[in-house]
């Protein structure tokens, strides 16, 4: 028989492929992705959000006549006067978040986006109640006002987001119809609206899933593009990328931010000696060893050849000094002649240095790397230039 466990990894690896547990997670909760990923995620979101937003810009005042022509002259003015107050709002949205990067703001971009439709919905609905809707033209147009909500529900689908956040942003659109069907300002009959919350809530979990699936193939050209095919480490450029956001947000927050830059000893010697082949592979084990000290957070760059950078948030000097011990102690692996690799570290941590930029911080930790090399290699260099055999 099998467990719950198994059959949702069962029924996500047919929709997704197969997943690791933390692939799963990161398609189910907000935050867990890397910040690579969720820096493309957030501008992704915004762009569509304001693209969205300008569309509605567009479209929202030209109904403006229909609404005139069809309905009474009291409620056609009433409804014009809020799609007035919709359209200035989606103009608003739409010169908005320009700038802007972070998942916080993607959030507030989103919560906008629905939050103008789901506003005119609870007020537009109830005032069409209040008027009595003769003929078949009237009809018609006051049910297009009552199926609002799914259209909004729908458009998520087109935004990379995980489970959860499909849910927060879908539940306060089915909230407002549930309201409205309770309320007695039936523009459908109460049956009607029954059947409609029911087939609302299988729309939010069919846009939900759509857009789970643009985030996970989202994840999979991140992770494509961004590593080197043969470390699996990140490449220089995206390192560079994440070291400005990793940088910006300590220096934000007041914390901590600890680089160390690792160049493996006498490397040259290896593809001298025994081939290109083997140097590939002491690279391989000397990544994999240095991906074991890691904290989740952490960031392993491959720098160039046979140097790595190791990004660590939140460490101070030494908490950095007891992962490199860690990581001297266990090893980089073994070179092809059987001997120990061995690799000179540099380390500067952000506050203790004084840097003002990422690349002033990945420069000392550059200049203490050359330091450790000339006082014999194997070594570890800190600001106060104490040498750690």
């Amino acid at each position: 028989m099998p467990t719950a466990d198994q059959v949702i990894r069962t029924a996500l690896a047919r929709m997704f492929g197969e997943l690791t547990f933390a692939e799963v997670r990161d398609l189910f909760l907000p935050g867990d992705q890397s910040p690579l990923v969720q820096r493309r995620r957030a501008l992704l979101i915004i762009s569509r959000v304001r693209v969205v937003a300008a569309v509605f810009t567009l479209l929202t005042p030209l109904w403006i006549p229909i609404d005139l022509l069809i309905f009474e002259p009291n409620l056609g003015a009433a409804l014009t006067g809020l799609r007035v107050l919709a359209t200035v709002a989606f103009v608003a949205l739409a010169m908005a978040f320009r700038h802007s990067e972070s998942m916080a703001s993607a959030h507030r971009a989103l919560a906008w986006l629905l939050s103008i439709p789901t506003v005119f919905f609870l007020v537009s609905v109830p005032l069409l109640g209040h008027f009595e809707i003769d003929g078949e033209a009237q009809q018609v147009i006051a049910a297009g006002y009552a199926f609002l909500p799914f259209v909004m529900v729908a458009g998520l689908s087109v935004f990379p987001i995980t489970a959860l956040e499909g849910a927060m942003l879908a539940g306060p659109l089915w909230m407002a119809k549930l309201a409205v069907t309770l309320s007695g300002s039936h523009v459908l009959s109460f049956s009607s609206n029954l059947g409609a919350l029911w087939l609302l809530a299988l729309l939010a979990v069919v846009a939900t899933l759509a857009g789970m699936s643009q985030l996970h193939f989202m994840m999979q050209l991140v992770s494509q593009a961004s590593h080197d095919g043969l470390t699996r480490a990140y490449t220089r450029r995206v390192g560079e990328e994440l070291l400005d956001l990793q940088f910006n947000q300590a220096a934000r927050a007041g914390l901590p931010l600890t680089v160390a830059f690792i160049d493996l000893d006498d490397f040259k010697g290896i593809n001298d000696r025994f081939g290109h082949e083997e140097g590939d592979d002491a690279l391989r084990r000397a990544a994999t060893a240095l991906r074991k000290m890691l904290r989740r957070g952490d960031i392993l760059v491959r720098w160039g050849g046979e140097e790595f950078v190791v990004v660590m948030p939140g460490a101070d000097s030494e908490g950095a000094m007891a992962a490199v011990a860690r990581l001297r102690e266990a090893g980089l692996g073994d070179r092809p002649d059987g001997k120990r690799q061995t690799a000179s570290i540099g380390l500067a941590e952000r506050l203790g240095d004084g840097a003002a930029e990422w690349e002033t911080l990945v420069d000392k930790a550059d200049q203490r790397m050359y330091v450790a090399k000339q006082s014999g290699k194997d070594r570890v260099v800190r600001r106060e230039d104490e040498v750690v055999g």
